[in-house]
Order: C-alpha cells, then sequence, then structure tokens
C-alpha cells in the first residue's frame, strides 16, 4: 500500500488515537474505512444531483413525457 502524509487538527488525531476501542487493527484501516465512506457519500449526492437535474429537464420536455407514456402502453402497472 502507498503512504501519504497529511496535516490533521488535534481532534482527528485524539480520534485516530481510539483505534482499538472502535474495533480497528490500526490508525490506517480507520482513515481508509473513513474515506470510503465518504467517497460513498460523495457518489451518492452527485448521483442524485444528477437524477434531479433529469427529472427537471423531463418535467420540462412534453414530447419526451409523451413519447415515455406512449412506451408503456401494454405494459403491466
Amino acid at each position: 500500500m502507498a503512504q501519504a502524509k497529511f496535516t490533521l487538527e488535534q481532534s482527528h488525531i485524539d480520534f485516530l488515537a481510539q483505534f482499538k476501542v472502535r474495533g480497528f487493527k490500526d490508525k490506517s484501516a480507520l482513515v481508509r474505512l473513513a474515506l470510503d465512506r465518504l467517497a460513498q457519500e460523495l457518489e451518492r449526492e452527485e448521483l442524485a444531483h444528477s437524477a434531479d437535474l433529469y427529472a427537471e429537464l423531463y418535467a420540462e420536455d412534453r414530447d419526451l413525457q409523451q413519447l415515455t407514456d406512449a412506451a408503456c402502453v401494454g405494459w403491466p402497472q
């Protein structure tokens, strides 16, 4: 694994020092999980924003709504 150097606030250092109490084998494992969760959260937010934009475009496009309605004819509800 690659290593990185960065600066943290004292509160972050204090939190990292509790890695064993929180069930982690080391500080790096705690940081990796935190970064993975942040990445997932940011991706969810980006997807939600994208979905909102598509919904806004769809709401304004009557032709697309009619096309969608026509395509749904005959499909079970």
